[in-house]
C-alpha cells in the first residue's frame, strides 16, 4: 500500500526505487500493461525480466555516485533479499541504511494513512481444521529438536494462521491477522495487537499454551532470546530483515560478553563453531510452510464441499449476465463483478472473495492482473470475448476459477487460441507423474499446444492454494522458472490455469483447482509411486469457443465426461434457470 501511495501503481507485485532525482518501479510481465497506464512521467516503468533491464541493484549502482546510502525499512524486507540488496551495492561503496523507526513513505503519507485494522479474530473449527492446535505444535516441536533449535520465530500470517486455527480479516481478502509467533520447546507467545482477541479466542490461546504479547515487542523478545542462550530458528526467506538482524546483534552482544572476541562475521549462525552454550541461528526453510500445504482430509473435504456451493453461485450468474446481454442491458465490468459477490454471498459460509475479481471484456482480459474501476472500466461487449477470473473465502474452504466466454460469434482465430489453451488444460489434468517431481517439470504439458503455433503466456501455469487461508499459497508451483525444487505432494492443491493474451485485442484463460493424489499405475519403475490429479472446480467450459477439429477423440471424452460430472454433483444444487443453464452448458460434444 505504501508503494501504491507514492507511485499510483496498484499491482501485487512491484518494487518502486527513488532517488534525489529519479524514480523507478520494477514490476514483472503480468503488470507491464497496468503499469504503463497507472504511472505517470515521473516514473520509469523497469519491466523485470525483459532482456537489458537491470536488476534494483544494478540500476542504483550505475544512477548513484559510490559511497551512496540506500534506505529500506527492515520490516518490510526479508533478510534474504535485504542481504542480496547489501551486498550488490557494495561493489560500489554503497551502504544499506536500515530505517527501524520510520518509514519514508509514512512521514510524506502523514495523517491521512489508514490506521491497522482492528476487527476480531475468530476461531477455525475443528471439523474444518483436522487437526488441533496442540497436535500441530507438539509436530513442530519434534522438528525443532530434530533440526537442534530450541525457538522458532514465524512471521508469514497464514502459517501463523494455520498453526493456530485461527483466522482474521486484516488482509483484504485472506482471512488472516497481524501477528508475530514464537514457539518454544515449552511454550508459546504471540504477539499481535489484544483488542482483536475475544474472551472466546483467549480461552483457545490458553488452552494450547501460549501467551499473548503486544505486536510491537516483538524485537525486545528477540534480544531476550539470543540473551538467554537459545538456538533460533530462522526462515530467512520470509522473516524480515528486522528480526535477524536483531537476533545477529544480540548474539554478538552475547558472544561479547563472554570476552570471546568473534570477527562480527556470519560465523555467529554455524552450530559447529563449538559454541554449543550460546546462541546460534539454525537457518532453514520453515517447516510450516510444507506442512499447510499438504492437506489433511477435513480440509480437502471442506474444499470440496465449497468448490460445489461456489460452482452453484456461479451457474446463478452465468444465466443471469447471459440474459441480461441477451436483452441488450448494458453492464460494466464493474457492475457484472458485484453482482458475481451478490450470487456468492448467498451460498452458506461465505466470508469474503479470495481476491480482486478480475472482469475483463475484449481488450481488457489481455491485461493479466486486470482490475476494474468504476471511473474507468469498460461496458460488456456481446461482440468480444469476456474473461472472468475471480474467487471466494468460505468457512470451509477457498476457490480459484477463470472462465473465458464470448456472448456472440468468435472468431476463428479466438477459438484456436481458446482451443489451444484447452488442450493444454486438459494435457495438465490429466498428467500422470513419478513422485518427487517438482512442479515445473509439468509445466510444458500446459504450453506445449500454444508452442507448436509459436505462441505463449507470461505468467505461471499454477500456484498452490490455502484450505480456507491465502488463495497463492507455496511452497509448490508449476510454472516455467524451474527453481522451486519443491515436490508435489499427495493433497497438495496446485491451479491449472494456461491462458493465451493478444495485447490491445483479447485474454483467455481456463483455470480449475486440482489436488495431488496417488495413480495406481500398471508398474512402478524405480520402485516409486506414481500421483497425479483430481479436480475440485466443476463449472462448465464454453463449447461454442472450442474448434473440434483441433481435438483429438481422448480431449473429447475428458471434456464430455468432465461435463457429466458437472451435471451429477452441481444440479442438486439449484433449481429454475440456473438448473436448466447447467443442462444445457453440460451436454455431451460429439466429434
Amino acid at each position: 500500500m505504501r508503494r501504491t501511495y507514492i507511485s499510483g501503481f496498484t499491482g501485487s507485485a512491484g518494487t518502486a526505487v527513488i532517488t534525489k532525482d529519479k524514480a523507478a518501479l520494477w514490476t514483472d510481465g503480468r503488470y507491464f500493461l497496468q503499469a504503463e497506464k497507472q504511472l505517470n512521467s515521473c516514473w520509469i516503468l523497469m519491466r523485470a525480466g525483459n532482456p537489458g533491464v537491470p536488476t534494483t541493484s544494478e540500476w542504483l549502482n550505475d544512477v548513484l555516485a559510490p559511497g551512496g546510502r540506500v534506505g529500506i525499512d527492515p520490516f518490510l524486507f526479508s533478510s534474504d533479499a535485504a542481504e542480496e540488496l547489501k551486498q550488490a551495492i557494495a561493489t560500489k561503496n554503497h551502504e544499506l541504511v536500515y530505517l527501524h523507526d520510520l518509514n519514508l513513505v509514512d512521514e510524506v503519507w502523514g495523517e491521512s494513512r489508514p490506521k491497522p485494522p482492528k476487527k476480531p479474530i475468530r476461531i477455525h473449527d475443528l471439523k474444518y481444521a483436522g487437526l488441533d492446535v496442540a497436535s500441530k505444535l507438539s509436530s513442530l516441536r519434534s522438528e525443532l529438536v530434530d533440526a537442534g533449535s530450541s525457538a522458532i520465530v514465524i512471521s508469514v500470517l497464514d502459517e501463523v494462521a494455520w498453526l493456530l486455527n485461527l483466522r482474521g480479516s486484516d488482509v483484504p481478502h485472506s482471512p488472516v491477522m497481524y501477528a508475530y509467533l514464537i514457539v518454544e520447546l515449552d511454550g508459546a507467545k504471540l504477539f499481535m495487537d489484544n483488542s482483536k482477541v475475544t474472551p472466546e479466542v483467549m480461552d483457545h490461546l490458553k488452552k494450547a499454551g501460549i501467551e499473548l504479547r503486544p505486536y510491537d515487542c516483538i524485537l525486545t523478545e528477540i534480544e531476550s532470546l539470543a540473551a538467554q542462550g537459545t538456538h533460533l530458528w530462522l526462515d530467512t526467506s520470509s522473516v524480515n530483515a528486522a528480526i535477524a538482524n536483531t537476533y545477529k546483534s544480540a548474539c554478538d552482544k552475547y558472544m561479547g560478553s563472554l570476552g570471546n572476541k568473534t570477527t562480527g562475521q556470519s560465523n555467529i549462525y554455524d552450530s559447529s563453531n563449538g559454541q554449543s552454550g550460546g546462541p546460534t541461528g539454525v537457518y532453514g526453510l520453515s517447516p510450516i510452510s510444507l506442512a499447510k500445504a499438504v492437506k489433511n482430509h477435513a480440509e480437502l473435504e471442506g474444499m470440496r464441499n465449497s468448490h460445489l456451493r461456489d460452482a452453484a453461485a456461479l451457474a446463478q450468474f452465468w444465466v443471469w449476465v447471459e440474459d441480461e446481454i441477451h436483452k441488450d442491458v448494458k453492464l460494466t465490468e464493474v457492475e457484472v463483478a458485484d453482482k458475481l459477490l451478490d450470487f456468492r454471498s448467498k451460498q452458506a459460509g461465505f466470508i469474503d472473495t479470495s481476491f480482486d475479481t478480475i472482469s475483463a471484456s475484449g481488450a481488457n482480459g489481455a491485461i493479466i492482473h486486470y482490475k476494474p474501476e468504476t471511473e474507468s472500466c469498460a461496458v460488456v461487449d456481446a461482440k468480444k470475448l469476456f474473461l472472468l477470473d475471480s474467487g471466494a473465502q468460505y468457512v470451509d474452504g477457498t476457490t480459484d476459477i477463470t472462465r473465458t466466454v464470448h456472448f456472440g460469434e468468435p472468431t476463428a482465430r479466438q477459438k484456436e487460441c481458446f482451443t489451444r489453451v484447452l488442450q493444454g488444460h486438459i494435457a495438465l489434468d490429466q498428467a500422470v507423474f513419478p513422485e518427487s517431481t517438482p512442479g515445473f517439470v509439468l509445466d510444458v504439458f500446459a504450453r506445449s499446444f500454444l508452442w507448436k503455433i509459436g505462441l505463449d503466456y507470461r505468467h505461471g501455469t499454477g500456484h498452490g492454494v490455502g484450505a480456507a487461508l491465502n488463495v497463492h499459497e507455496g511452497p509448490q508451483s508449476i510454472s516455467f522458472r524451474y527453481g522451486n525444487m519443491t515436490p508435489l505432494l499427495r493433497g497438495m492443491i496446485v491451479s491449472n490455469e494456461p491462458g493465451y493474451y493478444e495485447d490491445h485485442a483479447f485474454g483467455i484463460r481456463i483455470e480449475n483447482l486440482l489436488y495431488v493424489k496417488e495413480v495406481d499405475t500398471p508398474n512402478r519403475f524405480g520402485g516409486v509411486g506414481y500421483l497425479g490429479f483430481e479436480k475440485l472446480t466443476f463449472v462448465p467450459i464454453q463449447s461454442k469457443l472450442i474448434d473440434l477439429s483441433l481435438l483429438s477423440a481422448v480431449e473429447v471424452d475428458w471434456l464430455n465426461d468432465y461435463h457429466s460430472q458437472v451435471w451429477e454433483k452441481v444440479s442438486p444444487l439449484l433449481d429454475g434457470s440456473a438448473h436448466q443453464w447447467l443442462w444445457n452448458n453440460t451436454r455431451p460434444l460429439v466429434k
